[in-house]
């Protein structure tokens, strides 16, 4: 491998990153060993010791990278609806949509709460998605969409809500469906408060 230390140092962490990414979301957290996964990353054993502590510090990387691409491609989604209601719809559709790929569910829902712990699940979470919450949310209330409200608790809350709507489809017999009374459960958690405080 050409390059400096530090691009070479980067460029094995990239493969061995991809690597368990690729087969984690295949068969899961438990049933990939270590030595399957340098063999997919093209480098040695020493190589993935060098670069992360364990097999759960490598998976801790692959749940944190698969979730800035998730958070970033639910922004583009809802940033692309003018309106800050259907932004909020828009948004919560396409985390439940991205979060059906069986790479995401397998990955992020199915194995990160037990494989990491609940703690850091949330905190992985939150350090990429609360933001863009938070930052819908103000929209809406800016629009008077919402009722006037501290931000950062509602945030919180959506985000929980979220995760747990995702969870439960996942679990699904029929997912399509249970996505689709999710959605309508989320709206009407957030959009009846604002109907009723409005006096409709």
């Amino acid at each position: 491998m050409g390059g400096t230390h530090a691009e070479r140092s980067q460029a094995t962490r990239t493969a061995l990153i991809a690597a368990g990414r690729r087969l984690f979301g295949e068969r899961g957290y438990a049933a990939v060993g270590t030595e399957e996964i340098v063999r997919a990353a093209g480098v040695t054993r020493g190589a993935l010791y060098h670069q992360f502590r364990d097999k759960q510090a490598l998976f801790d990387a692959v749940a944190e990278t698969v979730e800035a691409e998730l958070t970033e491609k639910i922004t583009e989604d809802a940033l692309a609806v003018a309106d800050p209601a259907e932004a909020l719809k828009a948004g919560a559709r396409a985390f439940l949509d991205a979060c059906a790929a069986p790479e995401v569910e397998r990955i992020l829902l199915l194995d990160a709460p037990g494989v990491l712990g609940w703690q850091r699940w949330r905190e992985i979470g939150e350090r990429h998605g609360l933001g863009t919450i938070q930052a819908a949310l103000q929209a809406a209330i800016d629009a008077d969409v919402l009722p006037r409200q501290p931000v950062r608790p509602l945030a919180h809350l959506l985000l929980g809500a979220l995760d747990e709507a995702a969870l439960a489809v996942a679990r699904a017999a029929d997912p399509p469906t249970a996505r689709e009374e999710m959605l309508t459960a989320l709206e009407r958690l957030l959009f009846g408060a604002a109907a009723d405080s409005s006096g409709k």
